[in-house]
């Protein structure tokens, strides 16, 4: 038991280093934060919202853990308590409000909560608004106490691939059983590269499936171009049905059938047009670039869901 605790805290150990020293790897390669700012904190004016939400991407910003939208699953999350709200004794008299701010990290998909961070603000206004907005601006986005808990949030993550790197991949495996090869490519290019032993193991469960995928991708695209060039064999329709063929991996099984009706449509096209075919097939992939074509199927799957992510932080506060 203690050996397993030890080489995760090795893991743990050797991640953070890697991603504080992976100056500016991909966002895919690294571990990142989405920020999210709940619509139930308490008495926050909507005007406030944007100034804390602003606040929340400049701290993940600064800690190099911002990046794309690619794998929102850990957020950056805060909650405001109104400790105080006063009117001064002032000409004109002004509003002053003193806010308690807590930060939270953790897993906003399940709802697992990390680390936490608390501070205090002051702000003074003409209104509770503007006093409200004032004292978020005192919000020190460069506060030293963060790099504890930013840090404490990156060693939680890592570990929670460590822990659950096997399910990960018995859950795109499902998915891949149910033909779902998308969604179970994004499921496994989701897990960031500093996390190398869980990444290592999703790269080589991602070979099979694929394979799987540009089969069946190849057997769609064959049809559609074979129905195109069937209707009508014109240069248009040859164009048409080129560009479709263009796209087919040459690694896929069916990429037999597509070069003999890719030749045949060349020798027709001069047949009735006198000049040469410039369509052109892919070439096959090399294997440096399998993980580019792998993490192009999961950006792509990831770009087409919805942007509104429905997270629960039940709980955290």
């Amino acid at each position: 038991m203690k050996s397993i605790i030890l080489s995760i805290l090795i893991v743990i150990g050797y991640n953070s280093y890697a991603q504080n020293t992976a100056g500016k790897s991909d966002d895919i390669a690294r571990i990142t934060l989405a920020t999210y700012v709940p619509q139930q904190i308490d008495k926050m004016p909507d005007a406030a919202r944007s100034m804390l939400a602003n606040k929340l991407s400049q701290i993940v910003t600064q800690s190099g853990m911002g990046g794309s939208a690619f794998n929102q699953r850990f957020i950056l999350t805060a909650n405001i308590n109104v400790m105080s709200k006063d009117i001064t004794p002032t000409s004109p008299p002004m509003h002053a409000f003193n806010l308690d701010v807590t930060l939270y990290i953790g897993d906003g998909i399940d709802g697992t909560k990390f680390a936490s961070t608390s501070t205090s603000v002051k702000g003074v206004g003409e209104n509770e608004t503007k006093a409200y907005i004032s004292a978020l601006k005192n919000l020190k986005t460069n506060d030293p106490t963060y790099q504890a808990f930013i840090e404490t949030g990156k060693n939680k993550i890592v570990e929670y691939y460590a822990t659950k790197c096997d399910f990960i991949i018995k859950d795109a495996q499902t998915l891949a059983g149910q033909n779902k090869f998308e969604e179970a490519i994004f499921k496994l290019t989701s897990v960031p590269e500093v996390c190398k032993a869980c990444y290592d193991k999703c790269m080589d469960a991602i070979a099979p499936m694929y394979k799987k995928q540009i089969d069946r991708d190849c057997k769609l695209k064959l049809t559609e171009a074979s129905n195109i060039w069937a209707a009508n064999q014109t240069v248009e329709a040859a164009n048409q049905a080129a560009e479709i063929l263009s796209t087919i991996e040459p690694s896929a099984a069916c990429f037999g059938e597509v070069k003999t009706l890719s030749n045949k449509i060349a020798a027709r096209v001069k047949e009735i047009d006198t000049r040469e075919w410039n369509y052109t097939l892919k070439e096959q992939a090399q294997t440096s670039e399998l993980i580019k074509a792998y993490r192009d199927v999961g950006v792509a799957y990831g770009n087409g869901q919805p942007k509104n992510v429905t997270y629960n932080v039940r709980g955290w506060w």
